[in-house]
């Protein structure tokens, strides 16, 4: 008589939206982290063996097929379950973090090029602060590695990582985009060769297929690089995780399972007993505060590891609101030009800043006040010039930019609160014989910052204009100059996140010169010189930031004084939605959480694909609770369990 066993098996299908394992029946024992293909509806698909149950009381269907090899490390089966349960998400959406579509023949693993290697004992000299940086982050366990920028996170980075290889234990380093894994894999490839390996999503499925199974089958030590989605390749006894940019929004997820990167790579550092280092120069006020709540070490570096004494940095402001200093442009003030003639006549490198792509964010009648809208998500139409069409950043609705308006029939259309296109066009047309690229969300791949950054380091574009993909992590010894067009676009979001996203943003942007390279400005355009985060750039004064932003908090009630859950309904009309947000709201009061509820409201983006979106906040101290809510919500309805921002 045969024994049959039973398994909950975690599915890789994304339409499975349940909270359970499936279980089916198995002629073989199988152990979690074994990768099997099962049936679901009409489809076979890939899963994961979770653990075995004892036999249920209903008819269950058989596992099609055993894969032999690869099978998954326990930690990430573990991992799998965390998440699941701490984010309250769905099986399917979750385990396909964990598996490729399909797993490759065994005999199509990655080819790992020889590279010759740099010694360590060939990089620059440790600075004071570097070395004391590493001694404090000697045993397993999180550490916020507080450093400025220019102060040599990275090189701290790389001595970690070369003392856990040595201890025969892998590498991780997550960074916020991939436009910035091409800096820090040049730095790591020099030191640690072929034994380096980069992952992310821009890469083709056959790639990251290849490379997802040698990490699987060949157990040695590695070094892998990459985005939040890095977090899940099949790695064995991790030694160093690394979060750089630990500030970023992007370690956040915005879609099913709603994962913070930062918190995932704890529990997995934990798993593996390893040492997890967040590093930034501008941390989360969140992360700060727990980090002291819970006495974490912070680890401070403020020395440039460059030698910076005879190469300072100078930072100026302009105020936006005086026309008197934009006699020559709209929108490049008198000194921010006489600054660039003079960066560009020492053959020196500089870097325009405004986080808003397109040519002109606004087109509007300067008649009747019509407004160029989309007519699915209601957003203001982004005119893009160098295609000659308004386009929708949410659902990418594209038209022509009209020549009169289609309310009153008026000719004079005004496009206004420009865009890094109008900027690029701008100083081209000043500046003819530089050398400019734009780097923003509109590049085409061969455009991508990742594709130039060997030409920027060397100098080899004379003028970098962009979006925050140029904010952060750029080290480019030629760059001298940098202007903020400006400094206001976050500021004034209806967000409790607003200030600190100013502050980080415009601390990482200034933060792009000061290295000690050469002598070097930074130049401020602000409607508001007066705001407590831009004086706090300008002093390069964390602690005032931190303490005000805490007191803002605690007195309103954010994180990290309590935990958020926003949660969202879709519907066809305003009155629809506003309805079904109000019966919630009022089903909620009632269930005895412990909880503070706010709202109903429109969400910030009031209207998507032809529906309306209304929110509630829900805040408490007890995390849990929030879970309960979610437990209890009506079908219909989704849910963000500490979002990072409330738009």
């Amino acid at each position: 008589m045969r024994i049959m066993h039973f398994l909950e098996i975690a599915v890789r299908e994304p339409s499975y939206h349940g909270r359970s394992f499936l279980t089916y029946r198995s002629e073989s024992s199988l152990k979690p982290g074994t990768i099997v293909t099962v049936p679901i509806k009409k489809r076979q698909v890939l899963g994961i063996v979770v653990s075995s149950v004892p036999k249920p009381n209903f008819r269950l269907k058989a596992i099609i097929k055993v894969s032999g090899k690869p099978s998954l490390p326990e930690e990430s089966v573990t991992l799998l379950r965390w998440i699941c349960e701490y984010y309250a998400s769905p099986i399917g959406p979750t385990t396909q973090l964990f598996l490729p579509s399909r797993i490759p023949e065994s005999s199509s693993i990655s080819e790992r090029p020889y590279s010759p290697l740099l010694p360590m004992n060939k990089l620059p000299p440790l600075t004071t602060d570097q070395v004391k940086a590493q001694n404090i982050i000697s045993r397993p366990g999180m550490y916020l590695l507080h450093g400025d920028t220019g102060t040599g996170k990275t090189r701290v980075y790389i001595e970690l990582a070369s003392r856990s290889i040595h201890q025969n234990r892998s590498v991780l380093v997550l960074t916020p985009e991939i436009g910035l894994t091409s800096q820090l894999a040049r730095d790591f490839v020099r030191i640690f060769g072929k034994d380096v390996f980069v992952i992310h999503s821009k890469m083709t499925a056959s790639q990251r297929q290849k490379i997802w199974l040698t990490i699987a089958l060949q157990r040695t030590t590695y070094v892998i690089i990459g985005p939040r989605s890095a977090l899940f390749c099949p790695l064995h006894n991790i030694g160093l995780i690394v979060v750089d940019e630990a500030h970023e929004t992007a370690y956040k997820q915005e879609q099913t399972p709603y994962y913070h990167a930062v918190r995932v790579a704890g529990k997995l550092a934990d798993l593996h007993k390893a040492t997890l280092v967040l590093g930034s120069a501008t941390p989360l006020v969140a992360d700060y505060y727990f980090a002291q709540q819970k006495r974490r070490p912070i680890v401070r570096m403020t020395q440039t590891a460059a030698d910076a004494s005879q190469h300072k940095r100078q930072v100026s402001i302009v105020d936006l609101r005086d026309q008197a200093n934009f006699s020559r442009k709209a929108h490049i003030s008198d000194a921010l030009l006489g600054a660039i003639e003079a960066t560009l006549s020492r053959k020196e490198q500089l870097l325009l800043f405004l986080n808003r792509r397109g040519t002109a964010r606004i087109v509007i009648c300067s008649q009747c006040s019509w407004q160029a809208r989309c007519p699915s998500c209601d957003l203001g139409l982004v005119y893009h010039g160098d295609i000659h069409a308004m386009r929708c950043h949410s659902c990418n609705f594209k038209t022509q930019l009209p020549t009169s308006c289609p309310q009153c029939h008026h000719t004079d259309i005004v496009l206004k609160s420009i865009g890094t296109k109008a900027i690029a066009e701008e100083v081209q047309s000043a500046f003819p014989e530089a050398r400019l690229m734009r780097f923003d969300a509109d590049n085409k791949k061969a455009e991508r910052i990742e594709e130039h950054y060997e030409a920027l380091r060397e100098g080899k574009v004379d003028i970098l204009v962009g979006t925050q993909m140029i904010a952060k992590g750029l080290d480019l010894p030629k760059l001298s100059l940098v202007g903020i067009i400006n400094a206001d676009t976050s500021l004034y979001f209806p967000d409790f996140s607003a200030n600190e996203r100013t502050y980080q943003l415009l601390s990482q942007v200034v933060g792009r010169v000061g290295r000690g390279h050469r002598q070097s400005q930074a130049i401020i355009q602000t409607y508001n010189p007066g705001s407590p985060a831009l004086q706090s750039v300008l002093s390069n004064d964390w602690e005032s930031f931190y303490n005000n932003e805490t007191q803002e908090r605690s007195r309103f009630l954010f994180p990290p004084f309590c935990h958020l859950l926003q949660l969202s309904c879709r519907r066809a009309s305003m009155r629809s939605s506003q309805s079904t947000a109000d019966r919630l709201i009022k089903h909620l009061s009632k269930q005895g959480y412990r909880i503070i509820l706010e709202g109903p409201t429109p969400c910030f983006h009031e209207k998507i694909d032809n529906k309306y979106q209304w929110q509630i906040v829900v805040k408490s101290k007890q995390r849990p609770e929030l879970l309960k809510v979610i437990n209890a919500l009506p079908s219909g309805w989704t849910y963000n369990i500490d979002p990072i921002n409330l738009l």
